[in-house]
């Protein structure tokens, strides 16, 4: 029987076929998103904000347009929409367009209130990638939003994006047409690894690997949605840099624990994170290529990081099955999980988070906190001269009492360990 990835270049193939040279076909991570999307009663995509502030007076909102005209006539993936053609998950390329939106400030309301008004509102049919300019009268700053649609991009595209925002909004990136086939043949790379990866042998590693998953670990404790609060809550940390950084096992394992205080003891709860990156030998297109791999955290207390790496370590060798083809080989052996996850994992090195500089000036990252959260938890991670920790939660999943002690377990798990010479004698 065809993989699932045949199955879909097929379907694509058939679609080829009419020489319209407007669709490109869908990696299995952007086939994910346009079907979370499909599952979704708004239809909205999950977007991915970047948020600067400038002193007031230095963005130039026609050099901002100018700039994401550029950008946008250089990515293919900036162009396309994700879409669903007889069946078959696609990305239309369409005309260039640009949105730059300045939306008004009501009575009392802050820059992160109008950002998350503005995002909230987002139109599903429009271009994915948008703008928006918000004056911030008490800071004296002006505050700048890039916002993408998740199905074209990923982690990786996201400092190029930023550093070609920066160079065109210095006039110093052409902007000619992209170069659609080095993006289509990225793509026709990636589904070849997919389907390669797609083996008996490998849907019987994943089937056994995640049997014990439910449909999903309910958190303890009803949550209740403070009124008028906002639909998700977040806490951070900066901890001391470890020498060479912390394993991703070790950081997996720190999830578990923060899991463990949110599900309770003695279960598999479903932990996700991003892997994989172009095939080698592509151009480096901006696009959406990193697969989610499934971690199934026993929230036990009697393991610890070094099971958690032996196990994580056996996983690396299937990463490329594409998680759609991960789920359907889960459910063909029984078990009732749909696909579902718990929480969200992502790790990022602060070298490869280059900041937004326009027309020279370095713009200040803004968290907007208060979003909604695709999932009941999520964990992101920077590394570099000290750790960043930062974790959101979805409020109407888990109430904010449990999500701190939860914040709590995992910073403790990810501080550095006392030498002998840091105690006193007692």
């Amino acid at each position: 029987m065809p993989s699932i990835t045949g199955q879909y270049l097929a379907r694509f193939r058939r679609l080829d076929d009419d020489r319209n040279d407007t669709l490109l076909p869908a990696t299995g991570a952007q086939r994910r998103f346009v079907l979370v999307r499909s599952l979704d009663p708004s239809g909205r995509p999950d977007l991915v904000p970047m948020v600067f502030a400038f002193p007031h007076g230095t963005v130039d909102p026609e050099r901002l347009r100018t700039a994401a005209g550029r950008l946008v006539a250089r990515h293919t993936a900036l162009r396309a929409r994700p879409a669903v053609v007889r069946g078959t998950p696609v990305l239309r390329v369409c005309e260039p367009e640009v949105r730059l939106t300045r939306p008004e400030r009501a009575p009392g309301e802050s820059p992160a209130d109008v950002l998350r008004r503005a995002l909230a509102a987002w139109e599903a049919q429009g271009p994915p990638l948008r703008l928006f300019l918000v004056h911030d009268e008490e800071r004296a700053e002006d505050v700048l939003a890039i916002a993408l649609d998740h199905a074209v991009c990923d982690g990786r595209s996201l400092a190029r994006i930023v550093n070609d925002f920066g160079a065109a909004y210095d006039g110093e990136v052409a902007g000619t047409e992209a170069e659609p086939a080095a993006y289509r043949a990225a793509v026709l790379r990636q589904l070849d690894a997919e389907e390669r990866a797609e083996t008996p042998g490998a849907a019987a590693y994943w089937a056994e690997r995640l049997r014990a998953l439910g449909a999903g670990a309910p958190a303890r404790g009803a949550a209740r949605l403070p009124g008028g609060g906002a639909p998700s809550g977040a806490a951070q940390a900066r901890l001391p840099g470890h020498d060479g950084g912390v394993s991703f096992p070790g950081l997996l394992d720190a999830c578990r624990s923060a899991a463990r205080e949110l599900y309770g003891p003695d279960l598999t709860v479903p932990l996700g994170y991003p892997w994989g990156g172009r095939p080698a030998g592509t151009e480096p297109v901006v696009g959406c290529f990193l697969n989610t791999l499934v971690f199934p955290a026993d929230t036990g207390r009697g393991l610890g990081p070094e099971a958690t790496a032996d196990a994580w370590w056996d996983d690396l060798d299937r990463a490329d099955v594409p998680f759609d083809a991960v789920v359907a080989a889960v459910r063909a052996a029984g078990s009732g999980w749909t696909g579902g996850l718990n929480g969200l994992l992502t790790v990022d090195d602060d070298t490869r988070r280059p900041p937004l500089r326009l027309a020279g000036v370095e713009g200040r990252e803004v968290e907007l906190d208060g979003r909604p959260v695709p999932g009941p938890f999520a964990v992101s991670v920077t590394q570099g001269a000290e750790l960043r920790l930062r974790m959101v939660w979805d409020r109407a999943a888990i109430d904010d009492e449990a999500a701190h002690r939860a914040f709590d377990a995992l910073t403790r798990a990810l501080s550095p360990a006392p030498r002998p010479s840091d105690h006193t004698a007692g």
